[in-house]
């Protein structure tokens, strides 16, 4: 039996389904019972008033207004979601654009299918998984600094095939038509932005001062040397053109011909080094060909069972769909939310469980996950229900565990492999970009698009190709800087994230989607680097855990646990109290920063209202539509 209960606030009314749903019967017997309450069925809740004919939500208002008259002039989610991306390339280009990549989660309403274009970046051909060591010392690899603003550091980017290979298939409207907005603003001048500002002073555009190949990008947001200030017109007449070109031409125009070639040549330079051969190894390795091969992929994406609800998430080779659905699974068995036994928001025990989780599914992650199309990713074992209580049950609700180490799903993925081996341990710094974007999109009709799109760290390796304005990415970084593959079995690791010849990088991007009955409830994602990942937690237990309204949801206090055994970053907001109990148990906090960017969408049970939310933590914009109701409403 299902009874639906709402609270009315000032500000919001918050409902949700409860029902019978059993934990499996191993977990009964892995752990104690946990209250029956914990096992029942949940929903997301809603916000007031909530409109009828499509929400845009984005990092940039003009970005939600491009998207929004796309709407309005009758196109679909996936025609206002191309139609953002372009605008983003012009407003917030230190985050991403036709130079990079993502993934953009589509659902179509009507035919009830959800699925991924992955136009993630790849290695060239010539990549091999010793190219981020240095030639002088084989045991080590390049700083992070020095590779990331390298040729070598350039994937083949993805994004403007992702994006017309969607529209392709499942938009509305011609693309010259949706570059035409982006182009506009590039030409005729955007007033920069405080978030803009803030980045064009940033140490990440000071790379090689006097070498051409880096002054692309300075000439353009500090002319004359002088960095842009917030409500400083930003005309971008290279980037027009480039806009242009495509839009008469086709994607054939970048990924062929003289913006190929332009490519190319701008990824061949590198940093300055004083050993001539180190620095050699530092230049570019794409090709013409690498360019013109690549394709988009579209894919499936991960799925699991959290409190009756489903969450849809990024499959390989983002490690962000498995890695956050293997951290609610493990919270499944606590009764967060009950304030009565002490797992409220934001309280010790709910932020202590949260954190062990992460440790857990994070130790996962670093051996397990990589691009599925060229390494086994064990994604069945990875969510199996036994392995899941195998591993929940490492979480004591007293105590913080000394180490955290991965475990071997694969027994429970496949019968081949019934022998458990010991696993070397994988301890690699975070260096996964934060500078990444995220919007979410539904039309009127119910199609949505959540999507992540990246140039990796801000202004990407910091090369502008040169007479086109737009920059390269430094995606390849992500792979594993030393080789990490070893067949031992006494040490043994797969290398799942060493690079490898048309191989895409692990990801942390995790555009999401939660369901219930097979109607879509939320639709949301984040920028963050590897704290996407956790920023998602975040914001599904405070949607489903926590029973908050969406805006509520998105702009909560958040913690991100990025590694197995590393400190513990977390933003402002949370009680001394709190902060005090987490350090009795033995966390290590570091102090305070930002944690993500969460645009987001909820949905009424029927898909009649739509509420949206963008996170202050950016400038933010949601441009929210409403219709007339028809008779059939």
């Amino acid at each position: 039996m299902k009874m639906l209960w709402e609270r009315d606030g000032r500000s919001s009314r918050r409902a949700f389904m409860l029902g019978a749903c059993g934990l499996t019967a191993l977990a009964f017997l892995a752990f104690a019972a946990a209250p029956a309450a914990w096992a029942q069925e949940r929903d997301v809740s809603l916000g007031l008033p909530g409109v009828r004919g499509g929400v845009v939500t984005t990092s940039e208002p003009q970005a939600a207004q491009v998207g929004a008259r796309v709407l309005r002039a009758g196109g679909n989610a996936i025609d206002a979601a191309v139609a953002v991306q372009f605008a983003l390339n012009v407003l917030e280009p230190q985050s991403s654009g036709i130079g990079g990549g993502g993934f953009m989660m589509i659902h179509l309403a009507e035919s009830k299918k959800t699925f991924v274009v992955d136009s993630r970046e790849s290695a060239p051909a010539a990549a091999d998984p010793g190219m981020f060591l240095l030639a002088s010392d084989p045991s080590s690899a390049f700083p992070f600094g020095i590779r990331s603003t390298s040729g070598i550091a350039v994937g083949v980017p993805g994004t403007l095939r992702g994006v017309a290979t969607a529209l392709e298939s499942w938009g509305t409207m011609p693309l010259p038509q949706l570059l035409q907005p982006a182009i506009e603003m590039a030409e005729q001048g955007i007033r920069v932005s405080s978030r803009l500002a803030e980045s064009v002073s940033s140490a990440r555009l000071d790379s090689e001062p006097g070498n051409p190949a880096y002054d692309q990008a300075r000439a353009v947001f500090r002319p004359g040397g002088v960095p842009l200030a917030e409500g400083d017109l930003l005309v971008q007449p290279d980037l027009a053109k480039t806009l242009k070109r495509i839009a008469e031409q086709g994607p054939d125009a970048f990924y062929g011909g003289e913006i190929a070639r332009a490519i190319v040549d701008t990824q061949r330079n590198a940093r300055s080094l004083a050993d001539p051969v180190d620095q050699a190894k530092l230049v570019g390795r794409m090709t013409l060909a690498d360019l013109a091969n690549y394709r988009p992929a579209i894919r499936q994406p991960v799925t699991g069972d959290y409190r009756g609800l489903r969450i849809v998430s990024m499959p390989p080779p983002s490690s962000g769909g498995l890695t956050v659905i293997q951290i609610l699974k493990l919270l499944e068995r606590f009764p967060i939310g009950d304030e009565s036994k002490g797992f409220g928001f934001g309280s010790a025990k709910t932020l202590h469980v949260m954190i062990e989780a992460m440790r857990l599914a994070f130790a996962d992650r670093a051996v397990w996950m990589g691009d599925d199309d060229f390494v086994d990713v064990p994604s069945k074992g990875l969510l199996d229900n036994a392995y899941i209580a195998l591993r929940s049950k490492q979480i004591d609700p007293g105590a913080r565990r000394a180490d955290v180490q991965a475990d071997d799903p694969r027994p429970f993925d496949t019968a081949a492999l019934p022998a458990k081996v010991e696993l070397a341990a994988l301890a690699l710094p975070d260096e996964e970009g934060v500078n990444t974007t995220h919007f979410t999109v539904v039309d009127r009709d119910g199609n949505i698009v959540t999507y992540t799109s990246t140039i990796e760290s801000a202004w990407g390796t910091g090369l502008m190709v040169p007479g086109f304005g737009f920059l390269l990415n430094n995606e390849l970084t992500d792979f594993n800087r030393i080789p990490a593959f070893n067949p031992d079995p006494d040490a043994f690791n797969p290398g799942a994230n060493d690079v490898a010849p048309g191989k895409r990088p692990r990801s942390s991007m995790a555009p999401t989607m939660v369901f219930r009955d097979g109607q879509p409830r939320a639709a949301f994602g984040s920028p963050g680097g590897s704290t996407i990942i956790d920023t998602v937690v975040n914001v599904a237990m405070n949607l489903i855990d926590h029973e908050m309204p969406v805006q509520e949801a998105v702009d909560a206090p958040r913690i991100a646990q990025t590694s197995a055994n590393g400190a513990t970053r977390r933003e402002l907001g949370f009680s001394e109290a709190a902060l005090e109990g987490l350090a009795a148990l033995g966390h290590s906090l570091r102090s305070p920063g930002e944690i993500g960017s969460v645009q987001a969408v909820v949905l009424d049970p029927r898909g009649q209202r739509q509420f949206g939310a963008a996170d202050k933590r950016r400038i933010g914009g949601v441009v929210s539509l409403r219709r007339a109701r028809s008779a059939a409403d």
